[in-house]
């Protein structure tokens, strides 16, 4: 490997990212590791030669005594590159899920937090081909699908806040080979031998898959493979939405013969997305609980799934569920998906409306809209009266309007 063909690689990576906008401030995340600090090495170039603002944060989850120790190496390294370190602490963990999911959860959380305070327009994560390989083997045991063993995304965003992967096609021996001919170090996570995480024993298996061929690039390029397949899938599973399926005041509503005419996979695509947009979730539910719900729609049963009920007929209705919002009240204009608009003042409350009749809407049924989609929708109550009930037809100078975007997009 010629080292300066490393630096080549990126910096055409890096130019690729940014060149759009000279105005964009650049963040990366650092953790004091080699694939992270050699980023923060090679923006910190990049940025300079360019003109660009460069920012480095770095997140302390204060699970081990030397975290500390690495955040305050980080910032010195900031310091001598005259770029601006912040370091973030986890300090909220109620020891309860999966350590590593809650840890990477709250790490976004606090780096998105950080980057809209510092009105950082990207966030730059040291990412690898070796990350990209281990994350495939771990899925690959969890036997996901086409969707969970597609390659990461190079650009994405999150919490309202955009990120890029600009090494992702970079070896971490190659990242390290360059920082050892600059005679730069970085800090060793005694928690990366430790075999009882799956990510570690996913590092090992690549090691000696390596001895039959199978290099983490080769897995990297399935990955890539993947990933084509699972854009190809997804266009196809949009076009048919075109076809089959409309939104109606916070439901999506798809043609039933339509539906179970798609490939099963198409079905799964259409129906997992209109969960997820009736009540948004940051995991689309299993594939086992999607067959199930397209057996009940192809027996014309009701069936709930992730806080959405699902009404078959002749036409299927993903609406959100009563049971999941019949306790929730808001003393603001926004309640679940929606935001209210009209006369607001002290005392008003948000509602799911529940039974229309009981609530004294005579006209309900003219709407043509189930029963049950307008028990989960918004109504506006002053104390103990009902002054509103926009989405049921009695507006009374109020309007609800959706916080997302159209479901066929």
């Amino acid at each position: 490997m010629q080292l300066n063909d490393t630096y080549d690689r990126i910096y055409d990576q890096l130019a690729g990212h940014f060149a759009l906008d000279s105005n964009l401030r650049l963040g990366v995340a650092v953790s004091g590791g080699s694939d992270s600090v050699a980023l923060l090495q090679l923006l910190s170039r990049f940025s300079a030669q360019q003109g660009r603002s460069l920012e480095a944060v770095t997140v302390n989850h204060q699970l081990r005594p030397e975290a500390a120790d690495e955040a305050a190496y980080v910032a010195s390294m900031c310091e001598g590159l005259g770029v601006r370190h912040e370091t973030l602490e986890w300090s909220d963990w109620d020891k309860q899920g999966n350590l590593q999911s809650e840890a990477r959860n709250a790490r976004y959380a606090l780096i998105s937090e950080w980057a809209r305070r510092r009105k950082v327009n990207v966030v730059a994560l040291g990412h690898t081909q070796n990350d990209q390989a281990e994350t495939f083997l771990m899925r690959l045991s969890r036997e996901a699908g086409v969707d969970g063993l597609a390659a990461m995304d190079e650009a994405f965003a999150r919490d309202g806040v955009n990120y890029c992967r600009p090494i992702l096609h970079l070896t971490r021996d190659e990242l390290q080979a360059y920082l050892r001919h600059k005679n730069i170090s970085w800090c060793e996570d005694p928690s990366n031998d430790d075999m009882h995480y799956l990510r570690v024993r996913a590092r090992k298996a690549v090691e000696v898959l390596s001895s039959l061929g199978i290099e983490a690039q080769s897995i990297s390029h399935v990955a890539g493979n993947l990933k084509d397949a699972r854009n190809a899938l997804n266009e196809m599973a949009l076009s048919a939405a075109q076809k089959i399926a409309h939104t109606r005041d916070g439901d999506v509503v798809f043609d039933r013969a339509g539906l179970l005419a798609a490939p099963f996979e198409i079905q799964r695509r259409l129906l997992a997305k209109a969960l997820n947009w009736v009540n948004p979730s940051d995991y689309p539910p299993r594939r086992k609980a999607i067959s199930e719900l397209a057996d009940a729609i192809s027996n014309r049963k009701k069936f709930t799934l992730n806080g959405c009920l699902i009404l078959a007929s002749d036409l299927v209705c993903v609406t959100r569920e009563y049971g999941a919002v019949q306790d929730m009240i808001s003393t603001n204009p926004t309640w679940d998906q929606w935001i209210l608009e009209g006369d607001w003042r002290d005392g008003i409350q948000l509602r799911a409306l529940g039974d229309p009749a009981k609530a004294g809407l005579r006209d309900w049924r003219d709407l043509g809209v189930p029963r049950e989609s307008l028990m989960s929708s918004p109504s506006v109550w002053y104390g103990e009266t009902m002054i509103a009930a926009p989405v049921a037809g009695w507006q009374n100078g109020w309007r609800a309007r959706l916080l997302r975007r159209d479901f066929i997009d």
